[in-house]
Order: structure tokens, then C-alpha cells, then sequence
């Protein structure tokens, strides 16, 4: 998977049940190679959002497209899923249970051994369905999910319902499956999860996107100081002079510096600029925890 390439870009999709709106005019793309979580409290319109890429649902108006295309037979076979606990029989092995998802899709039957390796599942490959913890069972679904080697793997909520351990484990997985070159799109409603295993994240609530875009730059996790003076260009290049920020942006008259959370000192900003000739007019710290961002960008 060519990892510029766009795997899935929504364009204003939106759906109605009835009188209720549950996704309003969402648009985002999905770059190959990424884990990207669309993170949203329950209700928020996530598993609608996946219903209708897999076209087990259909929006009311909006569009989207695979790989650049429509919608096809074609593109879905290039896409796995797992979007509700799946209906494996419980009295069948592990096994057994793979071959028949391989039957329904007409496809994986020779990849059904490597696929049990993959989940670590092989040593239990025979054992009957409803002997598997809870873990185990989510682990051969998105086994079966891999079946035919799809590019892209849709996920809802893989980690729902899982002890410590479990959650632990379905999260390793994600994060072997996409060093493999996969695209894994996973909604999630648990801040930590998205995280932990994601690059990317577009943020729901109540049908509405609130953002979208790198993990890194939507769940900032950091001390952002703001900074200003009369002379704002001089302010810049003394700045730029100063160490132990990440990063230093001018937005309009204001300097904003990113540091390491915990690690920024007005003090040392301040000394430093007047050293060099510059009285602030502006200074202030803004720390900003994930839990604070998601809260920010969840609620009014």
C-alpha cells in the first residue's frame, strides 16, 4: 500500500433516520499506512459512518470513495471487516470456523494457517469456538477479517468488552498488522486506546466532525506558552534563539511555543527575551493534556 495514497475519502456524507441526523455533512481522508481512529462517545455516529463505507448502509447524501473510486465489487475486496461480534459457531475448533468465513467469501482458504500464526491463535486452533476467552474470540475475528489479504481493514470497537489482558492484546495486533503495510480504520470511543495504536484521528460527536488529522497534532499533549510584544518580528528571532521548545509558530501578533509537557518556565522565556531587548506584552502558559484536548474538543 502506497502510503501517499488516499484508502478512503468521505465527501459530505450524511444520513438520516427519519427526522434524526446522526452524521452531518462529515468529510476526511484516509492516508495508506495509517491506524486511523474515529474517536466519538457512544452515539456520536461512528458505526453509522462505518455501515456506510461498507455499504450496509446508505447515506442520505454525500459521497465516498476506495483508493480514488467509487464503490465497487472490486474495491471491496480489498477492504476486511469486523464490524459486530461475529457469528462463529461455538461448537466448531478455530479452525474450522475460518474455513467456512473462507467458503462465504470464496477466497483465504490457502491463507487460513498463516492467518491463525498472525493472531497467535495457531496453538488453538482446534479447540472448540466456545472454549476461547473473550479476547481469543475477537482475535479470530479479525483473523477471519484478514482472510483473501485486504489492504485495508475496517474495525469497529475492537477492543469492546475485553479485560486488561485482552485490550493488551488486540492492540499488539493492530500495531503488527499495520507494520505489515495495512490500513486499519478503527472507531473507538476510548481516548486511550486511539492513543495508544493510532497516527491518525478524526473526533465525532453527535454526527458532527470535530477534527481531523495526525494524532499527533489533534491529542497535542504538551505545555503551549503564548508570547507577545510590540515588536513582534524581533520577538521571533529571539525566540528562535531560545532552546527546549519543539516547535514555534506566529499566528497573527502572537509567538506560540511547544515544549514537552511540564518542562516550559515563564521565568527563563521572560529573562531571556528582555536580555535581548524586548519587553513582553503577553505571556501565558496553556497546558494541555489529552484528556483535556478531547474534553475541549467533545464538548461545548
Amino acid at each position: 500500500m502506497d502510503n501517499l495514497q488516499t484508502v478512503l475519502e468521505l465527501k459530505g456524507i450524511t444520513k438520516y433516520y427519519g427526522s434524526v441526523l446522526a452524521l452531518d455533512n462529515v468529510s476526511f481522508k484516509v492516508p495508506g499506512g495509517s491506524v486511523f481512529g474515529i474517536l466519538g462517545p457512544n452515539g456520536s455516529g461512528k458505526t453509522t459512518m462505518l455501515g456506510i463505507v461498507m455499504d450496509i448502509l446508505r447515506a442520505t447524501s454525500g459521497s465516498f470513495e476506495f483508493f480514488g473510486k467509487a464503490p465497487s465489487a472490486e474495491t471491496r475486496k480489498q477492504v476486511g471487516t469486523l464490524l459486530e461480534t461475529p457469528n462463529f459457531y461455538h461448537y466448531l475448533s478455530g479452525e474450522r470456523n475460518l474455513r467456512i468465513a473462507a467458503e462465504i467469501k470464496g477466497k483465504g482458504f490457502e491463507e487460513i494457517e498463516n492467518v491463525l500464526q498472525r493472531v497467535n491463535l495457531y496453538d488453538r486452533r482446534q479447540s472448540k469456538f466456545s472454549t476461547y476467552s473473550l479476547g481469543m474470540k475477537q482475535r479470530l475475528a479479525i483473523a477471519s477479517a484478514m482472510l483473501g489479504d485486504p489492504d485495508v481493514l475496517v474495525l469497529d470497537e475492537p477492543t469492546n468488552g475485553l479485560d486488561p489482558v485482552g485490550i493488551a492484546e488486540i492492540r499488539t495486533l493492530i500495531k503488527r498488522i499495520a507494520s505489515e503495510g495495512k490500513t486499519i480504520i478503527m472507531a473507538s470511543h476510548l481516548l486511550d486506546e486511539v492513543e495508544k495504536v493510532c497516527t491518525h484521528v478524526a473526533i465525532l460527536k453527535k454526527g458532527n466532525l470535530i477534527t481531523a488529522g495526525s494524532v499527533d497534532e489533534v491529542l497535542v499533549n504538551e505545555d503551549i506558552v503564548e508570547v507577545s510584544a510590540v515588536n513582534i518580528e524581533a520577538l521571533e528571532q529571539a525566540l528562535k534563539l531560545l532552546n527546549g521548545y519543539t516547535s514555534l509558530k506566529r499566528n497573527g501578533n502572537i509567538v506560540q511555543l511547544n515544549y514537552p509537557i511540564t518542562t516550559s518556565n515563564l521565568e527563563a522565556i521572560n529573562r531571556h527575551c528582555f536580555n535581548n531587548g524586548i519587553v513582553l506584552n503577553h505571556l501565558q502558559l496553556k497546558r494541555k493534556s489529552l484528556e483535556t484536548r478531547f474534553l475541549e474538543l467533545t464538548n461545548n
